[in-house]
């Protein structure tokens, strides 16, 4: 079997290499890629936002199944295009896919379904002033959301009236985040602690992943602007027995009950963003239609059943016949990012001892290149993913730390306080 990988990331890096662990040994594409894939699969270079040369790739190439992993072409309907081409998909319809791509859809749609979450307002083009006068009467800290994709880093908590009504400014008037930005959420804010659930499903059947945890925030401390996420570990200990069954029973069966309902049913996969309070009780910041990253980078490690059989049972409708295996212990994941990050940065920074990093942990490539000399150099924001296994979260964690010191590029940039949350709660 040919098998497709839409994307350029860590995420997707970690999706060919857990594919081209599969006993069936399938012909892997992926599109673009990266230096990473390259190593396990065909890169071709066609854009993943370009729906047509998808299609066209995928038909020409006689590609038997595809796994979408940025959320952009989901959300502009590359699913339905790669179904109405017979061609086999994991990956949401477009009308599906607006639980990510409109922030004002999923909590409207989380209103009808009863899933708990933040009480929130949307305001539009137009209704600045109305806004302002929200947030001048709303409890602090308050949190403002652009409605549509702006890569991670469409969400202000404003600490001040002053800072919420500037954002406001910013987004609606000022058009920060462009389109995405046209229309605000504005929502309470939620304490606790963060950890994302990942649901596999074919619109009837799912599975679950381990709960992981991502962070978010580009400084030690979770200080510092919102990134794409510097760091992420697995299994979750603050997702305990009793909170995943919560969350499966008030969130994960109503969501997919409720669009399935509607006429949209959710096939695919649903990042499932959660805030857990001090007594254990769940609420969904966000929907995500895709695998998060750098979440990928630590899940698919961990799984031991044949994913390309998994893959497989959502696209085919078979997930309620599908069990999921997956390694005791533990993964951790640290980004490598680039000086500047998550503002602009320098591509074309060379990237050394990524063979000596490998000798401690799974390298993954995100934002790198080859040079015209045939070098790998820094090309984006997230530069690597290193992902260290191990027995215990601190072992994994120290595997990671460890391969990730091994790796020098001019401004490397990295969190040194990944997992540190985990380990106290196993500790305590």
């Amino acid at each position: 079997m040919t098998v497709l990988v839409v994307g350029s990331g860590g995420r997707e890096h970690a999706l060919v290499v857990a594919l081209s662990r599969s006993p069936r040994r399938p012909t892997l594409l992926c599109a673009p890629g990266n230096p990473g894939t390259a190593e396990a699969a065909e890169n071709v270079a066609v854009a993943a936002d370009d729906l047509d040369g998808l299609v066209a790739l995928a038909t020409d190439r006689g590609v038997g199944l595809v796994i979408v992993g940025p959320e952009v072409p989901l959300v502009a309907g590359l699913a339905d295009r790669l179904t109405e081409a017979g061609i086999p998909v994991v990956g949401p319809s477009k009308a599906a896919a607006r639980l990510e791509g409109s922030k004002a859809f999923a909590k409207d749609a989380m209103a009808r379904f009863g899933v708990p979450t933040a009480s929130s307002r949307t305001f539009g083009l137009g209704e600045l002033d109305e806004a302002r006068a929200y947030v001048d009467g709303h409890p602090l800290p308050v949190v403002l959301k652009a409605d549509g994709l702006a890569a991670g880093k469409g969400v202000v908590v404003a600490e001040t009236h002053e800072v919420a009504r500037d954002a406001l400014a910013d987004m609606l008037d000022g058009g920060a985040f462009g389109v995405a930005g046209s229309t605000v959420v504005v929502e309470a804010f939620l304490s606790g602690e963060e950890a994302s659930v990942f649901v596999l499903t074919d619109g009837e059947g799912y599975v679950l992943l381990p709960a992981a945890q991502d962070h978010k925030r580009i400084g030690d401390g979770d200080t510092g602007p919102n990134t794409g996420g510097m760091g992420a570990y697995a299994p979750a200990p603050v997702v305990t027995p009793a909170v995943l069954a919560r969350v499966e029973a008030e969130v994960v069966r109503p969501m997919l009950d409720g669009m399935r309902r509607e006429g949209q049913p959710y096939r695919g996969i649903l990042y499932v963003g959660l805030m857990i309070d001090a007594q254990g009780t769940p609420s969904v910041i966000e929907f995500n239609c895709r695998f998060g990253d750098p979440e990928a980078q630590v899940l698919l490690p961990l799984l031991t059943s044949d994913p390309l059989e998994l893959f497989e049972a959502i696209a085919h409708g078979r997930v309620g016949q599908t069990t999921v295996e997956v390694a005791d212990g533990a993964a951790a994941c640290v980004v490598l990012a680039s000086e500047g990050y998550p503002g602009p940065s320098t591509p074309g920074r060379l990237i050394s001892g990524l063979n000596r990093a490998a000798a401690h942990a799974t390298v993954y490539h995100a934002g790198t290149a080859r040079s015209p000399e045939g070098n790998v150099v820094t090309s984006g924001g997230r530069v690597l993913g290193i992902t260290g296994l191990g027995d215990t979260l601190e072992q994994a964690l120290a595997a990671a730390y460890a391969g990730a010191d091994e790796v020098q590029f001019a401004g490397k940039t990295l969190r040194r306080d990944i997992g540190q949350k985990g380990l106290r709660r196993l500790d305590s």
